[in-house]
Formats: structure tokens, sequence, C-alpha cells
């Protein structure tokens, strides 16, 4: 027998008695990436891609991170572009999306803007660069 408590929602969270085994989990639904590609996902990737262009910083360092979640290296070339962009936070969400990525041809670009940046900026770029290395490297 399952009841139905609620917590701090109005949807109801099933208690499970003592005698009773929780259910089976559902199998999450798995994203179309780059092995899976769709028209609508070519649609999203190219959405974001463009928006690393927008004017307002914040759509671009949204769009940065979505591109890094997406994991797709077609996106590459636009976020190494951005590397250079005005606001520093875009720039390393930008860095942050290419260490997600782990494209080998992000590695000189973020050395050269490690060089430019201040210590605190630095270390995301550093945690970048670890990254793609740890991915060419299989581990």
């Amino acid at each position: 027998m399952i009841r139905s408590a609620l917590f701090f929602t109005d949807t109801p969270v099933p208690v499970l008695m003592d005698d009773q085994k929780p259910p089976a989990p559902e199998e999450p639904e798995q994203a179309a990436g780059p092995e899976e590609e769709t028209p609508a996902y070519r649609e999203r990737l190219a959405h974001f891609i463009a928006l690393l262009s927008d004017d307002n910083e914040g759509n671009r360092w949204k769009a940065a991170e979505m591109l890094g979640r997406i994991g797709d290296t077609d996106a590459v070339e636009d976020l190494i572009g951005t590397l250079w962009d005005d606001d520093a936070r875009v720039r390393l969400k930008a860095a942050w999306a290419l260490g997600q990525i782990g494209d080998a041809r992000a590695i000189s670009p973020l050395q050269r803007l490690y060089r430019m940046e201040n210590e605190g900026a630095q270390e995301i770029i550093k945690e970048a660069l670890e990254a793609i290395n740890r991915q060419r490297s299989g581990s």
C-alpha cells in the first residue's frame, strides 16, 4: 500500500509502508546529442551559437553555459571567439564550456587567455585546460 503525503509542495509524494519496496525508477529520456542529431537538435545548437553574439551579456553567458552542457564540438570555434568577449564573466564561461567539450583546438587560445587574465580567472582557465587534457588522455 502506498500512501500520499504532502510536504513543501502540493505535489503528492508516495510514502512506503515498512513491508514495501520502492517502485522501479523510470528510465530518463536521453537528450539528443551529437550522436543522435535531429533537426530540432541542430536548430537548438544554432540558436545558442547565435546567442554568443547577442548584445546582452547575460544572454551570451547563458549561451556559453548551454553550449558547454550540450558538449557539441560544432560550437568550439564560436566559443573560442567568445574568449575575447568584452565581459569577463562571458569569457570565463566560454573557457569553462570549452573545458566541458574537451576539444584540443581550444588549448592554444585558452593558454593565450590565461596569460592575459587575473589570478582568479586564471584558475578557471587552468581547470578548463586540465579538463581538456584529461579528456584527450581518456581519464
